[in-house]
Order: structure tokens, then sequence, then C-alpha cells
């Protein structure tokens, strides 16, 4: 373990040594950061530190270090604090200063008064967001970081015995459903003096708050706390990120991993009730008691993190280093690289049984589950792939196990069904509530390479009403130009994206795609979950780990098309043109040179060669030669 705990139990001692050494000198703040960069350099330290993702928050320290893997959601006003105080002591006049960064509440001893008109006082800002665990984020990724994880954490001695026997689930339960908690605890509630701030470090009172503060809420008759996932049935905690360096970095929907001091303090969540809002700053008083709700939720339910470093994700896959810069990733990349074309072989087999035994199928799945938009045009986005999977059987449970797969294969990932229902009741559109000065979020509010599988083989005949047009409308845009426009009533603002979607249908989809692909079928297996389980289990963990490196290494390589290649594939765009004019149109040629793309990336170069661009172009003739023969069959467009 790095030498000493005192950082990661005590991180507020490291930063008052500093900010003791080195007085009103600014220097201190970038000491701070500085020391504890260099902490989490040493023999694997990030390991030592425990997450919020995997550990229950009652097992953590109030005030310990710890980090959270996280999406942006909301970004809320930034708000101002005390960054140096002064406290006065009224007998002795005795006066001693304090900081106030990473704190939420101003640290005064038993006999001390804040001055708050000291000449030493000095107003900082910081940027609060509001963030929940990464939308879709698949099993196996969850389980990775856990595994990896060396933190020394454990329930505290104060907790009843039966709260050792609740999984992380339960307790989000008993969280998210007070009247289950109010049960579960009955002896917690008629909690003793809830004004007292000493010894508010302690676990048990942490328990005590959360039932006090709980049953506060039912007497107000609030609703429960809507934590604000993107995605139904998610779980994990939502933390306010408060940020005091370089926040104009970072922007909703943005990956996040922060390490900071987690802050839980009772008095954060005393401080929402109606009945204490003399407590709050005078200028606080102007908010809505509905936005006090949103925006300082209790700490059990939503805690603090005052963040120390942060960094902007570029992957969440926990089996690649998580920057590609560095040397050591360099050399794990090129021995991976050295190995590339035997996974690639194993991984379209895998995916033709998947997809009954359908190559060409298999090999445009690969494609698209390594693309990426790598930049934008204009309004253009260069790089996105949409497949239009058409042929699946219609009802059946084929996109359900295909879905499984993919789950299986890349980091985060959700499935919409499709169906009239769903698309007039589901809120796909994230909108603006100005009552409570937060942004609600909707089932499109996803992290960039999130796989987004659109079922529409369960799609009857019905009637759209107003928000289902939306719907599809918003399903429409985020394909063709990657964005959603984000409801802001009285206008709408555009978020762009990098989401791969697939969808899957009877017929051509409904939807636009860049690339239809008819399903050919060359089994059909009697039972169709003991198949895909029996593929599944037939894979070693170590090759399925080598297919979720595979894929997400290859969306993250840079590549380009020398002058050379450049030319010969226009000589080759006229010819074709001359032979068939009606054969292919510029937006082939764009198809193709994505196709090739991608082709090239899949099997580790950088760049287009001539082998490729062939490959390319009789993978796409085959695709087409297949929908035209359907066309045939069926006797009308697909």
């Amino acid at each position: 373990m790095p030498c000493g705990d005192d950082w990661l139990n005590h991180p507020l001692g490291i930063v008052q040594g500093f900010f003791a050494q080195n007085g009103l000198n600014s220097d201190w703040e970038k000491k701070v950061i500085e020391y504890f960069k260099e902490k989490l350099k040493e023999n694997n330290a990030t390991n030592w530190v425990p997450s919020l993702n995997d550990v229950p928050l009652h097992y953590l320290k109030p005030n310990s270090f710890v980090k959270f893997r996280c999406m942006v959601q909301d970004m809320f006003d930034p708000e101002f604090y005390m960054g140096v105080y002064e406290t006065v002591d009224p007998n002795t006049k005795g006066r001693v200063l304090h900081f106030g960064k990473y704190r939420d509440i101003a640290e005064c001893g038993p006999q001390q008064e804040v001055d708050l008109n000291s000449a030493q006082t000095t107003t900082l800002e910081r940027q609060t967001f509001y963030c929940v665990p990464v939308p879709g984020e698949s099993t196996w990724v969850k389980e990775a970081y856990v595994s990896a994880s060396q933190a020394r954490v454990s329930p505290s001695t104060s907790y009843t015995p039966s709260r050792h026997k609740r999984s992380y689930e339960d307790d989000e339960d008993m969280d998210l459903h007070p009247s289950k908690q109010k049960d579960h605890h009955a002896g917690l509630r008629h909690p003793g003096k809830v004004g007292d701030l000493h010894g508010y470090g302690e676990p048990k009172r942490l328990e005590t708050e959360a039932s006090a503060g709980q049953h506060l809420n039912s007497l107000n008759c609030t609703p429960p706390l809507d934590l604000n996932f993107p995605l139904p049935g998610e779980k994990g905690p939502a933390c306010l990120v408060k940020v005091y360096e370089n926040w104009d970095c970072f922007k909703v929907n943005d990956i996040l991993e922060v390490y900071g001091i987690l802050s839980v303090d009772p008095v954060l969540s005393i401080m929402t009730n109606e009945e204490s809002s003399s407590l709050l700053d005078p200028l606080e008083c102007m908010d809505t008691l509905e936005e006090q709700r949103v925006h300082s939720p209790p700490a059990s339910l939503v805690p603090r993190i005052h963040v120390i470093l942060a960094q902007k994700l570029q992957h969440i896959n926990p089996l690649l280093p998580a920057s590609l810069k560095e040397e050591d990733s360099k050399s794990f990349i090129s021995g991976f690289m050295s190995e590339l074309s035997p996974i690639r072989a194993e991984l379209l087999g895998f995916l033709t049984h998947a997809l009954l035994g359908d190559s060409l199928a298999a090999e445009y799945l690969i494609l698209h589950l390594i693309s990426t938009v790598y930049t934008r045009r204009d309004v253009l986005p260069l790089g996105k792939f949409t497949v239009n999977l058409s042929g699946c059987p219609r009802n059946s449970t084929f996109t359900e196990h295909i879905y499984q797969i993919i789950q299986q294969l890349v980091p985060a990932s959700f499935r919409l069904q499709m169906t009239i229902e769903n698309m007039n009741l589901l809120k796909l559109i994230p909108h603006k509530d100005y009552t409570a000065n937060r942004l609600v979020s909707g089932i499109l509010q996803l992290s960039n390479n999130t796989s987004l599988v659109i079922d529409e083989t369960l799609l009857e005949q019905g009637q759209l009403d107003t928000p289902g047009v939306h719907n599809v409308t918003a399903l429409g845009n985020l394909i063709t130009w990657q964005k959603v426009d984000y409801d802001f009533s009285y206008h709408q603002m555009e978020f762009p994206c990098n989401i791969n979607v697939l969808i899957t249908s009877e017929g051509r989809s409904l939807l636009p795609s860049d690339c239809q692909v008819h399903l050919q079928p060359q089994i059909i297996p009697p039972n169709m979950e003991e198949y895909m389980s029996s593929l599944l289990g037939a894979v070693l963990p170590s090759v399925l780990n080598k297919f979720r490196v595979y894929l997400t290494l290859l969306r993250l390589l840079d590549y380009s098309i020398s002058d050379e290649v450049t030319k010969a594939v226009e000589d080759d765009f006229v010819e074709m043109r001359k032979s068939d004019p009606q054969s292919i149109t510029a937006d082939d040629l764009h198809r193709l040179l994505v196709v090739a793309r991608f082709l090239s990336l899949s099997a580790g170069q950088t760049t287009l060669s001539r082998e490729r661009w062939l490959r390319a172009k009789q993978l796409e003739a085959l695709r087409k030669t297949r929908l035209q023969q359907q066309k045939c069959v069926n006797g009308n467009e697909l």
C-alpha cells in the first residue's frame, strides 16, 4: 500500500498542513494538487482509493479520499464559498485562520465564532456538477473495476447486524423508498438533537440522519427524491461534484473520473427542510423550495465530492490503460496489435454464429461496433455508421439475444424496444425544469460511444400521438446528425453526441440508417435461448476479454489516407461512373470510404491500402446484391 494512509483517511489534515505552512499565499492550493497527483502515481495507488461506484456509502468514512466514475448529467450555477475565513474566541479574543476549500461547512471550534467582517476573509467560486454513474454501463465493466480495487473498507461496528447483510442494491432500495427504510429503522424515528454539529463524522450518525431526514420529508408530504438517472432501472449513487479548477474543460454528458474528499455532513440535509430555512444564506432563500430540494438533496442519498483531481475519460473499458498516450500504454498497444489478426478471425466466427451463420452480416457488425464520429464537417458527422439489420424474425427473442451478446462486448449499451406504446410514453429527450432549475434527463442522454440497439421487430400498427412523433423525430436526428435537441421550453439546444445505433427490423427500418444489411440465416436453431447461451458459454473469458479490448482500442486509433491512395480512389470512382452512371452515387462513394476506413482499422491498419479498398468494394457489392435479391422475392422495396 502507498506509504501511510493519512492521505486516504484524513486528506483534510494533509490540506491543513499545506495551508498552515503557506498561509494566505495561494501556492498551498497548487501544492495540495501536486501532492495527491504524486501519491496516485505510487504502486497502483489508484486501486487503493475507495470508489463510490462499488462501495456502499455507509462503508466510507466522512471526509475520506474517494473516487467516482461518472457522467455529468447537469451543471448547476456556480456557487460562492469562503476560501479563507477567520474565527475568533469571544473570551480570549484569539484568532485562527481556516481554509474553506474542499468543505461544505465552516469549521469552527466550540468556543469560536466566524468573523464575517474580518479583513482576511476571501470569497471564491466553485462549480457544481450533478453526476450519475455511466448510463448503461455493462456488468462486466463494473465487475472488472471491483476486482481491480484494493481499497480497505468495512462496515462500521456501530451499525446494526442486519445492516451488514444487505447488498448495495438493497441499500439503494431503502434509500429510494423511504417507507421501507422507515420500517427497517423503527428505532431511529425520533433522533436526538439534529442541530448538533459535534461528532458528525460517525457512521452511526449518518444512518440516523438518513432516517431522520426522510422522516421529516414524509411529514412534509414531499415525494421521494428522483435521482434523475437517464435510463430506467439504473443502480448506483448520484453525487454533487464540486470542482475548483478548470471546470470549463468539462461539459454535460462527459465521462469523468474524479478524485476528491467525500462530504456527507448531516447538516446539509437538515438545511433543506423548511423549518430550518433560517440557517440558509439570505441570498439562497430566493430559490424556490423545489430548487433547494433538488440542488441540496440529503447527503445520505446524494453525497458531495470536493474534487482535488479530475480527468475526462477517453473510454471506460477497465481492460485498457486509461490514457493511450503514455509510454506504458504504447507497449500495451503494440503487444496487442501484434496478435490482432487471429483475434479478428475469432470475433468474426463468434458473431457469425450469433447471427445464425451469416458471415456478411457479422463483417458489417464488426465495422459498426468499431465505428465512431472522428470529426464534423459543418453539421455533418463523419465516421458514424448506423446499421439496419433487416430480415430479423418478427416477435422473436433473436434481437434480445443479439443485444445480450453486444452487452458482453461493449462497455455501455441500451436496448430500446420500439413499440407504439413506448414511443408515445417514454421520455427520450431531456428537458429543462425551470421550477427546480435542473435538466431532467431522458433516455437519449447517453455518453459517447454507447451502443444503442433499437428493436423495431416489436412494432405493430397503431397511432403515434404528438410526444410519439417527437420521439421518432429525435431518433432520426440522432442517427442522421449525431445530435439530440434538448427541450428548454422556449427554445431547443443542440447537444452533439457519438452513439453507435444498430436497428433490428423485419423489413427496411422506418428510421434512417447508413447501411442496410439483410440477414440471411444459414441455421435455424430449434431453441434460440439454448443456442445463444451455449454460444456465450463456449467462449473462454480470456478470449472474451480480447474481443472487448479489440473493439474499444480500434475506435481510438488514428487513421489517414495517403495522397497516392486518394488519387487511386478518385480514378476508380470516375471509372465506375463511366461504366454505369446509375450504379454509384456520391452517397455510395461516401459509404464505401467509411466501410474501407473501418475495414482497415479492423485489421489493425491505420492507413488505407489498395487491398482494403478492393475488399470494401467486394463487401458492398455482396450487400447490394443480397438486397436486390430480397427485393425481387418480395416484389417491393425493403
